[in-house]
C-alpha cells in the first residue's frame, strides 16, 4: 500500500466536512419538506380537526392601475420594496412583458382607501394590475395585448362579471386618477372586458332623471358627487382630468347639474347594459360562489 503523504491527509479533512455539511443541508431540507404547513388560528389550545369542505378566496374584481413611473425598473422597484407598502398582482412593462408580484390569492396592496358598491375592502376582493406608464402617456400595443390575455385568463377562471373591471380612480375617485384618460376602454370593451356603450346605443337611450343615483347604482361611492361625476367622465369620455380641490359637497340637486344632456344619455345606456339595475344601488356584482 503506498504511504500516506501528509498533503493527502491535509486534503481529506475539508472533503470530509463538506460531506457532513451536504448530509446536514439534506437532513433539514428532508425534514423541512416533511413539517407540516402552519394552520392560521388562535394563540389558544385547539384541536386541529380539518374539514374538506373549502377553498381559496376568489376575487370579484380586477383593479387597473398606471404606475405613475417613466421606466418599468423604477415601477418594479416600488411595487416590491418593503418600506413602500404597496404591490399589485401583476405588472406589465411598456413591451408587453408580464411579471406576476403576488400569488393571486393573497391580498395585494394596490386599491387602498377605496369603494364599489357594497364593498369597501377591494384590496380583499381584487387582483390588482399595474400598467408602465408615466401617467400622461397612451398606452402602447404590446402592453394591451398583454393586458386583453392576463384578462381573457382571470375572467375565464374566476367567472367575473364584466362590469367588475374597473379603474382605480373609479374606486377611489377622490384619491385617484388612473389610469389615465388615454386608456382604451373602449377597446377592452370590443373584447368584453368592462362595461361600455357605444355612441350609436347612446343616440336610442333617453336621458336618466336621477344622474347622481345612477352612479351609485353603477357602483361609484357618489358621496362626494363631483369626485365621482369626474372619475366617470374620464372613464366613459375621456376627459383629461385632475383631482380636484376640496370642496363643499353640494346638495343632491345641485349636484345634478353637474350633468350635461350626453351624461344623462350615456348613463341611461350604460344602465340599460348592467345586469341586476333593479336591485339596491349598494348591492355588490360578485360572481357565484364556488362549490355548493
Amino acid at each position: 500500500m503506498p504511504e500516506a503523504h501528509a498533503g493527502d491527509v491535509a486534503m481529506v479533512d475539508p472533503m470530509r466536512r463538506h460531506a457532513a455539511w451536504l448530509l446536514w443541508l439534506a437532513v433539514v431540507l428532508l425534514c423541512a419538506a416533511c413539517a407540516p404547513t402552519r394552520i392560521m388560528g388562535p394563540q389558544l389550545p385547539v384541536t386541529w380537526s380539518p374539514s374538506p369542505n373549502y377553498g381559496d378566496r376568489r376575487p370579484a374584481f380586477i383593479i387597473l392601475h398606471h404606475t405613475g413611473s417613466t421606466t418599468f425598473a423604477s415601477a418594479l422597484k416600488t411595487l416590491t420594496s418593503a418600506s413602500a407598502g404597496v404591490s399589485a398582482h401583476y405588472l406589465i412593462d411598456r413591451t408587453g412583458a408580464l411579471h406576476q408580484l403576488v400569488d393571486e390569492r393573497h391580498r395585494a396592496w394596490h386599491a387602498g382607501d377605496a369603494r364599489w358598491g357594497g364593498d369597501s375592502d377591494l384590496n380583499s376582493a381584487s387582483i390588482g394590475i399595474e400598467l408602465v406608464n408615466a401617467g400622461d402617456e397612451p398606452f402602447p400595443s404590446p402592453q394591451i395585448d398583454t393586458l386583453l390575455a392576463l384578462l381573457q385568463d382571470l375572467v375565464s377562471r374566476y367567472r367575473l362579471p364584466t362590469q367588475n373591471i374597473l379603474g382605480h380612480g373609479d374606486v377611489a375617485p377622490r384619491r385617484k386618477v388612473d389610469p389615465n384618460r388615454l386608456f382604451p376602454w373602449a377597446q377592452l370593451a370590443q373584447r368584453g372586458f368592462g362595461l361600455w356603450c357605444s355612441p350609436e346605443a347612446q343616440r336610442s337611450s333617453a336621458l336618466v332623471a336621477d344622474p347622481v343615483l345612477a352612479l351609485q347604482a353603477i357602483g361609484y361611492d357618489t358621496s362626494d358627487p363631483r369626485a365621482a361625476w369626474t372619475a366617470w367622465r374620464r372613464h366613459f369620455r375621456s376627459e383629461a382630468s385632475t383631482l380636484l380641490p376640496a370642496q363643499p359637497t353640494p346638495e343632491a340637486g345641485d349636484a345634478a347639474t353637474l350633468f350635461d344632456a350626453d351624461d344623462r344619455r350615456l348613463i341611461a345606456c350604460l344602465l340599460e347594459r348592467l345586469p341586476g339595475t333593479q336591485r339596491s344601488a349598494t348591492t355588490a356584482r360578485r360572481p357565484p360562489p364556488s362549490g355548493p
